[in-house]
């Protein structure tokens, strides 16, 4: 049974997230404030996903999600926010978040979104135990998950894992925004396509030297993106 991390202030709410998550088969752990959800993911290094609301009375669900990215951890994170202007939605993909879902939600579409997060998170769980991808200075290696560029190793989240292993399997091929969607958020993600430009924004800003002008990730101007060393 894997578990979820719920941050979430409004007892109410929280409970309704709860109570949903164990109906479809997971064990939620229950965070009412940013301090106390980054100590229960000290005591529960296996939890797979975390929930974050964005308005916290101590420290906001922006700046925990920084912090647990910091840390190195890779699990899932789903951003809850009652607000829809754009500018959040960029802020929390560009602290470290693969999803966000706006306030009010239904259960159906929560669990929807959590299930789709885990499926991607795991679905290349088969690969080759010693396989490893190179390309110019980068070494991919998908036993471990990791990226190491001049032999040193890039912290990755699992989202920008899974976009460069998609872009180094497919060197030189142009993918537009609705082939990387689907590829790497599954068929079923519902998100917009600005989604994949803020995640390849910020993988960017990890793999090049000058982000503004990338030498290995190029925009295919009008269509997508492609690995282009």
């Amino acid at each position: 049974m894997k578990k979820i991390l719920v941050l979430e202030d409004e007892p109410n709410i929280r409970s309704f997230v709860v109570i949903n998550l164990r109906r479809n088969g997971y064990e939620p752990i229950e965070a009412e404030n940013g301090m106390d959800a980054l100590s229960q993911l000290e005591k529960n290094p296996d939890i797979s996903l975390a929930l974050l609301d964005v308005m916290l009375p101590d420290i906001d669900g922006f700046e925990v999600c920084r912090r647990i990215r910091a840390s190195g951890s890779k699990i899932g994170i789903i951003m809850l926010t009652a607000k829809s202007q754009e500018i959040d939605k960029v802020t929390g993909l560009m602290t470290g978040a693969d999803d966000y879902v706006t306030k009010p939600f239904s259960p159906a579409e929560l669990t929807a979104r959590v299930d789709a997060l885990i499926r991607r998170l795991g679905n290349d769980a088969g690969d080759k135990p010693s396989y490893e991808i190179s390309s110019g200075p980068f070494l991919l290696n998908t036993r471990n998950r990791t990226l190491e560029k001049d032999c040193k190793r890039l912290k990755l989240t699992q989202i920008e894992y899974l976009l460069i292993k998609l872009f180094m399997e497919n060197p030189g091929k142009a993918m537009s925004r609705e082939d990387i969607l689907r590829a790497v958020w599954g068929e079923d993600f519902s998100g917009e396509l600005k989604t994949v430009d803020v995640n390849i924004r910020r993988l960017r800003i990890k793999i090049e030297a000058d982000p503004t002008e990338p030498e290995f990730l190029t925009t295919v101007w009008g269509f997508g993106y492609k690995w282009g060393y």
